[in-house]
């Protein structure tokens, strides 16, 4: 096991009715700016109980952060809290109003661009204004750490960013129970490739945080067809809600190695095809896992018995197996109903170049060996073509 800081300041206030918490949870000295995404807070009764919970405080309203929030919404986000004088800022919505507050509780208190936040590429003591959040949409994880992902739709562009962890988070499963099944399905995978950048690693670094890992993803692939199909099931929801917390918050990765490689391709496919983030992880994981099986087998062989119950006997051909496995992955991909081959969702041969051209020009190197270059990339996406 590898030495490791673990730290995670968050309160989570989880249940029913929870959303009402919110009114002794902020001092009532605050100017609050409460950012939304869509309407469909209102549809659901959520915005009705925040507007009730905050009756004593004074706040204002910011509408309109999109899905991958891009940079020119948050900019008109952070001019409005400046000339409001706001020095509070809850998040009420998915992973991507979250992840835009992020931006917009730093870029209050920032005088420059704040593109230049999120290209800085060092945050070490990044000033923000304190945040919290109403999680509406469970899938990014973001409720519960310090990260976030900005989009820069006018250059094609997408990075993620790191400011200050959530003061408290509102997990209230049933304002999951009016979502499309697409943000579901979407929602499911992300939580589930979360956790597998984490753990489809290094062998043998971790029994304890192995188990871990593999018992939110078997959690998933139980949950998947009660959430799909009785989106009301309070138990359901409630165990997708919080497995999609506990796969980012930082418990996962305690002492382990990371890989991350199949998130950075498939921000790229967000920012050139503009599909949703937890999509493309289906896409590009089953690629990642074949290329990388020199590096990987082992750990793959023990992700496909232990989850999926798949099992390599002694003299079995290893990589026939680590293949089975793989197709058993792309199976429950399918079963959210999600395509899961590039040349289904709008990518071809000119999208594979173009990202390997990204890669080759940022020098990068990702994966927990970090092996995977602009080469290894193209290889990852050809494979899933």
């Amino acid at each position: 096991m590898n030495n490791f800081i673990f730290q995670n300041p968050t309160k989570i206030i989880f249940g029913k009715g929870t959303i009402s918490s919110i009114k002794d949870e902020i001092n009532k000295e605050k100017k609050i700016l409460v950012t939304f995404g869509g309407g469909s807070v209102k549809s659901n009764g959520v915005y009705n109980q925040v507007v009730n919970a905050l009756d004593q405080h004074n706040f204002v309203e910011f509408w309109g952060i999109e899905a991958n929030p891009d940079i020119s919404t948050l900019r008109r986000a952070i001019e409005f809290g400046k000339i409001e004088k706001c020095d509070y800022v809850l998040a009420v919505g998915g992973g991507s109003v979250i992840d835009g507050s992020k931006l917009i509780a730093a870029g209050i208190v920032y005088e420059g661009d704040a593109w230049d936040i999120v290209l800085k590429r060092d945050w070490t003591n990044q000033p923000a204004l304190p945040l919290s959040s109403v999680l509406t949409l469970p899938a990014t994880g973001s409720e519960m750490n310090s990260g976030a992902v900005i989009s820069n739709r006018e250059n094609r562009e997408k990075f993620a960013f790191y400011s200050k962890h959530p003061v408290f988070s509102v997990l209230d499963p049933e304002t999951t129970y009016t979502l499309p099944k697409h943000q579901i399905a979407c929602g499911l995978a992300d939580t589930f490739i979360h956790v597998m950048e984490q753990y489809l690693t290094t062998p043998h670094q971790s029994p304890l945080m192995d188990r871990w890992a593999e018992g939110i993803l078997q959690t998933i692939v139980e949950t998947a067809p009660v959430a799909l199909n009785d989106q009301t099931n309070y138990n359901a929801m409630s165990s997708f809600m919080l497995s999609a917390t506990m796969a980012l918050n930082g418990f996962v990765s305690m002492g382990v190695t990371q890989d991350w490689a199949t998130h950075m391709i498939g921000h790229e496919l967000t920012a050139l095809l503009g599909l949703t983030h937890g999509h493309t992880l289906t896409i590009v994981l089953p690629g990642t896992m074949w290329v990388l099986r020199d590096e990987k087998g082992d750990k793959i062989l023990q992700y496909g018995k232990r989850v999926f119950g798949i099992k390599c006997e002694d003299g079995e051909n290893k990589e026939a197996t680590i293949k089975l496995i793989i197709n058993k992955t792309e199976e429950f991909f399918k079963s959210l109903g999600l395509k899961i081959k590039l040349s289904e969702n709008g990518g071809d041969v000119a999208t594979i170049e173009e990202i390997a051209r990204r890669f080759n020009e940022r020098g990068v190197k990702f994966g927990e060996n970090r092996s995977v270059n602009s080469e290894t990339a193209k290889k990852i996406l050809e494979w899933v073509l």
